[in-house]
């Protein structure tokens, strides 16, 4: 299994805003997608930012490249992430995952 991982910020004022935009964006597309796993996103607010992780997880990278395109290294943005993320990191990491919880 792979983890895809990505982070960014956005001002504390517009988190809820983004956690609802992600919900019908990204996470949507990404539960989709054959192959994909799970979603977890994290948030945390600090002062006036508001940071989110977002970690997929995913049985191949040919099934990352079914959501994400050729170079699975590259973040996939949606239209209007410009307007809320304070910056827009263009990688992504990938973890191969060596313990995770069982299902029962």
């Amino acid at each position: 299994m792979i983890a895809r991982y990505w982070s960014g910020a956005v001002p504390a004022s517009r988190g809820d805003d983004y956690q609802r935009y992600l919900e019908r964006t990204g996470i949507r597309d990404i539960q989709a997608t054959p192959g994909n796993r799970g979603v977890y996103v994290l948030r945390r607010t600090e002062g006036d930012r508001t940071e989110f992780v977002f970690v997929s997880l995913w049985d191949s990278l040919d099934a990352i490249r079914a959501f994400a395109g050729g170079d699975v290294e590259k973040a996939h943005y949606y239209a209007e992430d410009r307007d809320f993320l304070l910056e827009m990191s263009p990688r992504v990491k990938h973890y191969e995952v060596v313990a995770a919880p069982q299902s029962r």
